[in-house]
């Protein structure tokens, strides 16, 4: 028995005198929508993320210019902001982080290993299927005055309904991934000699595999209760309460997890040289996704501090530092791993390397945000730091895909973003992030309250902040609309990409571009964790 799905035979062109267009249209999509090929699932999961997130940045922005004022509501009512607030969330995580780091690493690790295809291809794409259905249905359900705090109890219903097949599709594709890279490696590519993305789809996989029954639990039990007596939950409004957990620090590490593979990966490429630290990257990737055991215990693990012995003291900050220390030292290890690599090489600045490092920046301001807002005396609980935080963390993954997506474009494709456009998207996407986090914080310090809109005032410029981040937002929404329509014109007319377009060093880069159904003629042995590189001129360079 093997976990590969061979891949069905291309339906027949038709013919001039068939059904024509319509024909080929037909053909077309039936071809996608029951693919199993790894690099058209893939797709589907980053292309519907994208869209998510420029939809989901108009609602910040929304959200945001709502909060200018304080003093009445201007664009929305009081019953939509609550309502605005929880699709915001939802569709950020679920439905744009997991699965554009999710469908990036799909589509490039099977290459990258040496796979002729994804391990359980039809698991995969029901994955994708489901995880689309799961967030239509939490999308519908809350327009219905469903979703945390909702008003109509058979949409609330279908709301938790809904989370919990978003969630049990993203862990179907989750299981296809993992599994492809415990089985499917190319001869002689051990664990350790995986790429940077793999290793980081690998333990970012396995994170994702800890967490999301979690959140499949979770919402069954709150179906269950709310469904039939609303007596342990809290009903409607206890729905935030115990879900909630999955839609904030540290389990959006998680979803942003595979990205640092994706800057570990160009960072490498873009110094042109075998990367000196390499098992430095693997540990710091691996010690960010302990992440997941602060999301599967759905407790913040914050430090109090306030009238206690030092031992109390002591007892609170070794978990604190387990769950929310350690993952911010796994992301500073890689990105200064990354830089040092860079600086001891001869680096080129590639356009992606933009947007990807950018991107990891702002995870670890959203980290570190996190770790003082646990920080008891610092007095930011209730506030709306934690959505600072969230925006960091969440834009930041948004940016390192934006990366990802102009790296191996070309080899998916066969053409090639233009080099200034990524560039300048990239640095409006980082400015969009700071302005739609950094006043967050502020206003955090100053105590605006999370959550509402509407009947709060403090000293300073609260108008400013609050206009700053919505600016922010809006300023991503254009980002991520720009990005894709580039991408679209750039994939179907751009430039030929060629093979090999960066000169890089795993083996997705050894087959043609756009990369064929099957990847490899024949599976090629590994020798060492830069298997393309030991056949180049260069490959004797330490």
């Amino acid at each position: 028995m093997t976990t590969f799905d061979t891949h069905a035979a291309a339906p027949a062109a038709a013919s001039s005198s068939g059904a024509g267009a319509l024909g080929a249209l037909v053909v077309g999509v039936g071809s996608w929508a029951t693919t199993t090929d790894h690099k058209k699932i893939g797709r589907l999961f980053a292309v519907t993320a994208l869209l998510g997130g420029a939809a989901s940045a108009v609602i910040g922005a929304l959200l945001g210019f709502e909060r200018i004022g304080a003093g009445g509501y201007l664009i929305l009512d009081l019953d939509s902001v609550v309502q605005l607030s929880s699709l915001y969330r939802v569709v950020l995580s679920f439905g744009v982080a997991l699965p554009l780091m999710l469908g990036i690493a799909i589509a490039i690790v099977p290459l990258q290993i040496g796979s002729k295809a994804i391990a359980f291809g039809r698991l995969a794409l029901f994955g994708f299927w489901m995880w689309l259905a799961g967030l239509l249905l939490c999308i519908s359900s809350i327009a219905a005055n469903g979703g945390p705090g909702g008003g109509e109890a058979k949409m609330v219903d279908l709301f938790l309904v809904g989370v919990a097949i978003t969630a049990a599709g993203a862990l179907a594709a989750t299981v296809s991934l993992v599994t492809t890279v415990l089985t499917n490696r190319a001869p002689g590519m051990s664990l350790a000699r995986v790429p940077m993305l793999t290793w980081a789809a690998l333990t970012g996989g396995v994170s994702l595999l800890l967490t999301l029954p979690v959140v499949v639990g979770t919402a069954i039990y709150l179906y269950v209760d709310h469904h039939y007596g609303r007596l342990a939950f809290g009903g409607n409004k206890g729905v935030n309460d115990w879900l909630g957990w999955s839609m904030t620090q540290p389990q959006t590490y998680v979803f942003a997890a595979i990205g640092v593979g994706v800057v570990a990966e160009i960072a490498t490429v873009a110094s042109g040289r075998r990367h000196p630290l390499r098992a430095i990257l693997l540990v710091g990737a691996g010690v960010l996704s302990v992440a997941a055991f602060g999301g599967a215990t759905q407790v913040q693990h914050a430090l109090t501090w306030t009238d206690t012995s030092g031992s109390d003291k002591v007892k609170e900050l070794l978990p604190f530092l387990i769950f929310n220390g350690l993952p911010v030292l796994g992301a500073l290890v890689v990105l200064g791993g990354c830089v040092l690599g860079l600086a001891q090489g001869k680096p080129r600045v590639i356009a992606p390397l933009v947007p990807a490092v950018l991107g990891l920046g702002m995870v670890l301001a959203g980290m570190a945000g996190h770790l003082v807002a646990q920080f008891g005396p610092a007095g930011l609980a209730g506030t709306v730091f934690e959505e600072g935080e969230f925006n960091y963390v969440i834009y930041g993954t948004v940016l390192m895909g934006i990366g990802a997506i102009s790296f191996w474009g070309p080899k998916l494709w066969g053409r090639s973003l233009p080099r200034s456009a990524v560039f300048g998207l990239g640095t409006l996407g980082f400015l969009g992030t700071v302005l739609s986090s950094l006043p967050l914080y502020v206003a955090g310090f100053a105590d605006q309250p999370a959550g509402v809109v509407d009947g709060f005032a403090y000293g300073g410029p609260q108008e400013l902040w609050n206009g700053l981040a919505a600016a922010g937002s809006a300023i991503l929404a254009v980002t991520i609309v720009l990005f894709a329509l580039t991408a679209a014109r750039a994939f179907r007319n751009g430039e030929p990409a060629g093979d090999d377009p960066w000169d890089a060093q795993t083996l997705e880069w050894s087959v043609s571009s756009p990369a064929p159904a099957d990847n490899f003629a024949s599976v090629p042995a590994v020798s060492s964790p830069e298997p393309l590189f030991d056949l180049k001129p260069t490959g004797s360079v330490k």
